[in-house]
């Protein structure tokens, strides 16, 4: 039976002020502009108030100034997609877990798994892991030696962790990450490179979300660090060492070379690439596609990278970036030959 809940209800689950009918049903989420009249919708971004007045949805999560003349069902709220999340969330449908060990799973006779954790199909288990309660492990995922995950923690499916990762609780981890493989340590003697042994582990705190196909590498002595509540979007690449603070997001594609450390709270868009070795402070926000290659202290908002253009007017810079140097020694010329005040 899928689940439903009166407008009043909700309102006083999640702390929200109602205006309209308490009594509206309301069975499942969408966007203002594929609502149903039994669908709750929601403003946040400005760019969609136009679709506020020609929405069907029985219902909509919205800041006090947007519900200004709104002659609809409203939840007036302070932070409407953060609201909008939580009521959406009792309309998810999971699986039920079912605890104990698939019988095509392989455990070590050294691992120990708690009764009440769900181990999938084809699922791998190294000597001395420990999985806790809660824990469901997907299909086909390979867990190392050494490794420790902790209760209510979810690894979705094809999830690697190689060796000595610790997985606090509450941690999600989407299809295809890779924790713990070896970091990029290398040193150059006598004509050629000779790997450095990565000795370290990785750290994963309480409520992260990883996402698919991430890969964050053990670190070479240390341990490379998320603290809690750190989420990160699909295909991120971190390298040994690094250490990200708490509560920061990163999105898609950004790759964070070997032992910098992030600060709490930050920001960081899709496309980054981040040098090693730097360290970016507490609340600093980083747009899309740009290159740090520098430490940065917080807060702030720093940006790089050249905007899209025509072809033809990139060809042009692109011919004018050859020159500036020449430009720059000629003006720093001139402004040696002018007389002084």
């Amino acid at each position: 039976m899928s689940a439903r809940f009166r407008l009043d209800a909700l309102a006083e689950r999640f702390a929200l002020e109602l205006r309209g009918d308490p009594a509206q049903e309301i069975t499942g989420v969408a966007t203002l502009a594929c609502a149903e009249p039994h669908q709750l919708g929601f403003l946040a971004n400005p760019s969609y108030r136009k679709q506020l007045t020609e929405s069907r949805a029985g219902a909509v999560v919205l800041g006090a100034g947007d519900a200004e003349g709104y002659e609809g069902n409203a939840l007036i709220s302070r932070n409407p997609y953060a609201d909008f999340a939580r009521v959406a969330a009792l309309f998810e449908q999971r699986s039920p877990a079912r605890p104990g060990i698939h019988p095509t799973a392989s455990v070590d006779v050294e691992a120990r798994v708690d009764p009440g954790a769900e181990i999938g199909p084809q699922v791998s288990i190294g000597a001395r892991s420990r999985i806790a309660a809660g824990v469901r492990i997907g299909p086909g995922c390979v867990i190392g030696e050494d490794c420790e995950i902790g209760e209510g923690c979810e690894l979705v499916a094809r999830v690697t962790l190689v060796a000595r990762v610790r997985l606090g609780v509450r941690v999600l981890v989407h299809p295809g990450v890779v924790l713990g493989a070896d970091g990029f340590g290398l040193a150059f003697d006598d004509g050629h490179w000779l790997k450095v042994p990565q000795l370290g582990g990785v750290r994963i705190g309480d409520d992260c979300e990883i996402g698919a196909n991430t890969c964050i590498d053990r670190g070479a002595l240390d341990d490379t660090v998320l603290e809690e509540d750190v989420r990160l979007d699909n295909l991120i690449q971190v390298g040994h060492n690094v250490h990200i603070g708490a509560h920061t997001a990163i999105a898609g594609c950004t790759a964070i070379a070997g032992s910098t450390r992030i600060g709490r709270y930050c920001l960081i868009a899709g496309g980054v690439g981040i040098a090693g070795h730097l360290n970016i402070g507490d609340r600093v926000r980083i747009n899309a596609m740009a290159l740090v290659s520098r430490s940065l202290e917080g807060p702030g908002e720093y940006a790089s990278g050249t905007p899209i253009q025509t072809a033809r007017a990139w060809r042009r810079s692109a011919a004018r970036f050859r020159q500036l140097d020449q430009l720059a020694r000629a003006i720093s010329k001139q402004n040696k030959d002018l007389p002084d005040d």
